[in-house]
């Protein structure tokens, strides 16, 4: 190792350890949880070390070990006065000075950190032209026939309403089982056109079920159930508005409701972070709106500022998370926050794509070997155990067989047109759908779209197949009464 200071020294050591670590995850293909768990019995290990936890000899000697014994390359020996000094201030200050440079970066190539599922136009397309929503909605109807409510209301929680298709649909099966329980629907989305979409769904809903608590909210997944931000910071900054709706028509709600958009232009606002690219909200935001001719009523139901309880009958956590990441990344940020969330009896339905279907097929013929979907609802599930360690117990979880959990949503196109001479736009349509589903990022579209070849696949698997259709897979968590 090269001489300097010790602070010098630390540094050299945490770079060359986490970059032999990432090396040795990428060859093996696991995740970096994984590798924690199977080297040093922690699966959190190579995030805290990222974080600024410093390493000992002995732990040292049992990463370097444990990839070595396995082929892997493993960093110089090393002076272990060093890793003393790799304190968590330290290491702090290089994780604020990386932030900051790739903060710069970002200013200054504008889209680098631009994520091709936030792409509006694209995700717009998808869902005017495909019936996921429509089929999700039908399967979380499924999940409604096993729900037993407390009072003082039926509970549901949308982990990503998204343009509120699934929520109302899902609102109106509720009150066709349900016509006279009091509703608690909550929701978030960090996307303030998404809330506008929502929004726009919800006169008519609380027109024809009144006692009704609507809340949405921009926090993370880890927040959102119980609308209040980890950071005590933030806690403090939350904007909440509650609004209740005067009158009994949906017309007046509606005008109502459109009121609103000068808070959420001001408050519901989404940055990227400079350290995963993600949409995240610059403030936190609660929007809470019923009707006030139902306030009595509902009194216990409707929420005030500040932490709240969460327990909900069902969560809906459809789509919640990038395809290609971890299953232990997928868990620990998403699923087991939300499972958390769940109330006696409740259930988590989680949907996400599957493959195997016409769509991957498209995918496949231009970028042969692509796999978009490497982790499955086995893999979520015996992660989630894993997290959730000694509150394993308290919860089942059913993957079910193939024949049961997943299920298939169409492109809609006119049978005609598949048949004879398929048209432009329905080629760019099922093009378009294809791409967005298998989460293919701009740069590497933008190379094969120069030629034909991705419109001649497209036209090919559209013939084969008859038409263009996606798999997606249900997995399903269950809070015990006891």
């Amino acid at each position: 190792m090269e001489n300097g200071t010790p602070a010098s020294q630390a540094a050299h050591v945490d770079s060359s350890l986490l970059e032999a670590i990432t090396a040795f995850c990428q060859r093996e293909k696991i995740a970096e949880s994984t590798f924690g768990r199977l080297a040093v019995n922690d699966g959190k290990f190579v995030s805290r070390l990222r974080d600024g936890s410093r390493v000992t000899p002995e732990t040292w000697e049992k990463v370097t070990g444990y990839i070595s014994t396995r082929g892997g390359k493993v960093p110089a020996e090393i002076d272990p006065s060093a890793l003393h000094v790799m304190s968590r201030d330290h290491l702090n200050l290089q994780s604020r000075q990386a932030a900051t440079e790739a903060e710069g970066e970002h200013k200054a190539s504008g889209e680098r950190d631009f994520r091709f599922f936030d792409n509006r136009q694209k995700y717009l397309l998808f869902i005017n032209t495909c019936s996921e929503k429509e089929k999700v909605a039908e399967r979380v109807g499924r999940e409604l026939r096993h729900i037993t409510p407390t009072p003082p209301a039926l509970r549901v929680f949308d982990a990503g309403i998204g343009d509120g298709t699934v929520l109302s649909r899902v609102f109106r099966e509720m009150h066709c089982r349900f016509p006279t329980l009091p509703f608690y629907i909550s929701g978030k989305e960090v996307s303030l056109e998404d809330v506008r979409l929502t929004l726009a769904k919800m006169a008519d809903r609380l027109f024809e079920h009144p006692s009704t608590v609507l809340v949405f909210t921009n926090m993370y997944y880890a927040e959102a159930p119980w609308l209040s931000p980890r950071n005590e910071n933030m806690a403090n900054k939350v904007e909440w508005k509650e609004v209740a709706l005067k009158g009994n028509t949906a017309f007046q709600f509606d005008e109502q409701i459109k009121s609103l958009d000068d808070f959420l232009v001001s408050h519901w606002q989404a940055k990227h972070s400079p350290k995963t690219g993600n949409p995240i909200y610059e403030k936190p935001a609660v929007l809470v709106i019923y009707r006030e001719d139902y306030r009595f009523l509902l009194d216990d139901v409707i929420p005030r500022k500040g932490p709240q309880r969460a327990d909900f009958d069902l969560v809906i956590a459809s789509q919640p998370y990038r395809s290609r990441m971890s299953a232990d990344f997928k868990v620990e940020k998403v699923v087991a926050p939300l499972t958390r969330a769940l109330g006696k009896g409740g259930r988590l339905l989680g949907i996400h794509s599957y493959g195997n279907d016409p769509g991957l097929e498209i995918v496949r013929r231009v970028w042969p070997g692509e796999d978009p979907f490497p982790t499955g609802r086995h893999d979520i599930l015996n992660a989630l155990r894993n997290e959730l360690a000694d509150e394993s117990g308290r919860y089942s979880y059913s993957a079910n067989s193939d024949d049961r959990a997943v299920f298939s949503y169409e492109m809609h196109a006119l049978p005609t047109e598949i048949a004879s001479s398929i048209g432009t736009s329905t080629l760019f349509a099922a093009w378009n759908a294809a791409v967005y589903v298998a989460q293919i990022e701009d740069d590497r579209l933008n190379e094969v779209m120069t030629g034909r070849t991705y419109l001649e696949a497209t036209q090919s698997v559209l013939k084969e197949y008859g038409g263009l259709w996606f798999n997606d897979e249900t997995y399903v968590v269950v809070r015990k009464d006891s």
